[in-house]
């Protein structure tokens, strides 16, 4: 399994693409190894079946460019049930790929399953660097030089932020992908999803870009204090 410069971590296929779908594409562009995980099929969403999903997330990758993207299969709204698990795939994954960063949901979110994930990714990155904490699979210890938590539903104070305004039609583009969680569609159920969310995502990267002086940023937090090599 090839290493990878960024692990983006969500509960649901649209997850990372809400929160850091432009960040993704730059890193892209800039030739870096980008992979995603979704640690379910969102089985239970109100929208779209399982397969459609899967098609979206492929079509979504298409557009994004990264290298791989990884389903654990893990239960939608059963997350807290199989934590042990999660935690232990996880620790895998990233000691398998070696990821330099890795994201995760803010840990304060209107859908449990986010913050669920939230609190995994952070016992899967500590534990990944602990030479003798035991996963499914006997490899060696190895922890990300950061983790940074994306926004989904939920809006704060954040203390990175990426520019992401030359790349930001093309996100879009991607979450547009996911046209049984954001359009109306004969049949649908009305959700947050598909009343304006797009809109509203845009609205809070239009303000995270003001608060930066650029028109478009992506909002993360950093759990520990973001080293630079200089100003």
């Amino acid at each position: 399994m090839s290493e990878l410069d960024i692990l983006a971590i969500g509960a649901h296929p649209d997850d990372v693409e809400i929160g850091a779908a432009g960040s993704l594409l730059l890193a892209v562009k800039q030739g870096k190894r980008v992979g995603i995980l979704d640690l379910t099929y969102a089985e239970l969403s109100s929208n779209g079946t399982v397969e459609r999903r899967q098609a979206e997330a492929a079509e979504a990758d298409k557009r994004l460019g990264i290298a791989v993207r990884y389903n654990f299969g893990l239960p939608d709204r059963g997350l807290e049930r199989v934590r042990d698990e999660a935690i232990s795939r996880v620790v895998d994954l990233i000691r398998q790929t070696r990821p330099r960063v890795v994201l995760a949901p803010y840990w304060q979110d209107r859908h449990p399953d986010h913050e669920s994930v939230s609190r995994i990714v952070r016992e899967a990155v500590f534990s990944a660097g602990i030479r003798l904490f035991t996963a499914e699979r006997s490899l060696p210890a190895y922890r990300p030089s950061q983790l940074l938590y994306y926004f989904i539903n939920t809006t704060a104070t954040p203390n990175v932020v990426v520019d992401v305004t030359p790349v930001y039609a093309q996100k879009m583009e991607v979450l547009r992908s996911y046209r049984s969680q954001f359009e109306k569609e004969e049949g649908s159920v009305s959700t947050p999803l598909n009343n304006g969310y797009l809109e509203l995502v845009e609205y809070r990267e239009r303000l995270f870009g003001q608060q930066a002086g650029v028109m478009y940023a992506e909002g993360f937090v950093s759990a520990a204090p973001y080293v630079l090599t200089s100003l």
